[in-house]
């Protein structure tokens, strides 16, 4: 059994952790983990420390330690005497993540954090070509952030429960509401026409809840519907913390239908970006 090659994605709420392990000739994933922390390297230290544990790993069994993340930048120095600790790119995290979830050899990538970046990732016969396209402001950071100011609820398990009770028709202003559909036949007459621009004086913390939520996947949607035309692709890998909440997933559900573009929402989706990191140089 080879030894273990650790990655640690130090983000702006939370810090996670992965390893392969190479057996018998294979690269073989070790079942990612999580933890939250305020401060970056009281982060990366837990999330070593409880990976290792739990996986009963010692430090001669790690062969490197691949970082990325915002975070990461405040570990300017190996975590452990000895220990190989390496800097990877994000975006190059994102797309060799993306890629190897969903078993693509080329499409775009979105890691939906407390922003979004996209990234078009290609591979090819010298390696992997990825290139940052841009990204928004707008993500979990927003959810959070309006969710608590709005409706005073910060947490995105909350957020998620009371989505289950909201009418949209309270909150956004649809095709249907300004036009008949004859007017706009390229477009559905259900499409949204303005995020919280039929805010009703009635609407509730449900509504409310849904249409934060609601906002935030049509936006990083349509950005992801953008650039996947732009290279003539009809494939996007979404990724990161905003894939697990079922609200999110419908609304791209839905634009998949009106698009033509295939969202696709790989298993351990939510820690990509952490494997891509541990998969540069393997």
């Amino acid at each position: 059994m080879g030894k273990t090659v650790l990655g640690i994605d130090v983000g702006g709420s939370t810090t996670k952790i992965v390893g392969f392990r190479e057996e018998n000739g294979k690269q073989v994933l070790i079942a990612p983990q999580h933890v939250r922390a305020t401060d970056p390297l009281t982060s990366i230290y837990g999330a070593f420390g409880k990976f290792t544990m739990q996986n009963g790993l010692a430090l001669s069994d790690i062969e490197r330690v691949m970082m990325t993340g915002a975070g990461s930048a405040f570990a300017d120095r190996p975590l452990y005497e000895g220990l190989d600790c390496r800097n990877v790119p994000e975006f190059t995290s994102v797309g060799l993540g993306g890629l190897y979830l969903s078993g693509l050899d080329e499409a775009i990538v979105v890691s939906m954090g407390t922003g979004t970046a996209l990234v078009h990732a290609k591979k090819t016969e010298n390696g992997t070509d990825i290139n940052y396209l841009g990204g928004t402001g707008v993500g979990g950071g927003t959810l959070i952030g309006l969710s608590q100011k709005m409706i005073g609820v910060d947490t995105v398990e909350h957020i998620e429960q009371l989505c289950e009770g909201g009418d949209l028709s309270n909150i956004d202003l649809r095709i249907s509401d300004i036009s008949t559909n004859n007017a706009y036949k390229e477009m559905a007459y259900d499409m949204t026409a303005s995020n919280f621009g039929k805010v009703s004086d009635l609407a509730t913390k449900n509504d409310i809840a849904l249409g934060i939520t609601n906002m935030v996947a049509e936006t990083i949607g349509m950005l992801c519907v953008f650039a996947a035309r732009s290279h003539k692709l009809d494939r996007v890998v979404l990724t990161g913390n905003l894939t697990t909440l079922s609200p999110i997933r419908a609304v791209f559900g839905t634009m998949e239908k009106l698009f033509g573009v295939h969202f696709m929402i790989p298993e351990n989706a939510q820690y990509s970006t952490v494997i891509g990191a541990a998969l540069c140089n393997l």
